[in-house]
């Protein structure tokens, strides 16, 4: 499926992307009174990273992802599992059935998405009292290598800006009038990843992809000049930032 943003030649590098943190998860699963058997919707489910959570905690799942690249590496890794099937579509129109799902989760996907269509379609795809989850992965950048990394980001791109990924949610949900029960969850998370998978990962960022323009090869071959001088397995802190809502 064509989207405005073209994940196609990412999709082999998000599979390197950090995982999501199990406590903030377990976190939603307790607020949210989520339990295994329940029905859940991934949008944007990508390659699967928040999908093989919620399937490790006994959900039903129906993962919708938009690009065929994407999704076809995220079936390969649930293809062993059970209680999985995978649909293409959209936040906006994710072509599943109303009032189906206990909850709807967006994992790094929220930002793509036409955020008013995509809260009401996910309100569509509720039952009575349903939940939805949004969430991304930041890099701690008080870490000193991640402070390098974004001087170096921030000297090629002056005005660079991580967009909605890194803003606070709640004003969104609130302002909506769909929601209530707003809260917020944070986890932290430490990905052990090897210098090179750093840099696969690295090429996978849209964001910094869109905005580098030409010059995003010379961002990533400052990055892994950067990543030549540190041990060959770095120790990447990560925080789990989710805001999670109810269907009034």
């Amino acid at each position: 499926m064509k989207t405005e943003w073209d994940y196609t030649n990412l999709a082999k590098a998000y599979l390197k992307r950090p995982d999501y943190s199990s406590d903030a998860i377990d976190e939603l699963f307790k607020m949210a009174s989520i339990n295994k058997g329940d029905q859940a919707c991934d949008v944007g489910a990508g390659v699967a990273h928040l999908t093989l959570h919620l399937l490790k905690r006994g959900l039903n799942v129906v993962a919708v992802e938009p690009n065929d690249n994407m999704r076809k590496y995220g079936i390969q890794r649930t293809t062993d599992l059970k209680n999985i099937k995978w649909f293409e579509g959209t936040g906006e129109k994710t072509n599943q059935s109303s009032k189906s799902f206990n909850i709807v989760t967006f994992g790094s996907s929220f930002n793509v998405c036409n955020q008013e269509l995509a809260m009401n379609e996910s309100v569509r795809l509720l039952k009575e009292k349903g939940w939805i989850a949004i969430m991304w992965n930041h890099r701690n950048l008080k870490d000193p290598l991640q402070e390098s990394i974004e001087e170096i980001i921030t000297t090629n791109i002056p005005n660079y800006d991580y967009g909605n990924r890194r803003a606070d949610q709640s004003d969104t949900l609130q302002k909506s009038n769909l929601f209530t029960n707003i809260e917020t969850i944070q986890g932290s998370v430490i990905q052990q990843q090897s210098t090179t998978d750093i840099i696969e990962a690295w090429r996978s960022h849209g964001t910094l992809h869109r905005q580098a323009g030409n010059n995003f090869h010379k961002i990533i071959e400052e990055i892994e000049k950067l990543l030549s001088k540190t041990t060959p397995i770095v120790d990447v802190p990560y925080d789990t930032r989710m805001w999670v809502a109810q269907v009034k």
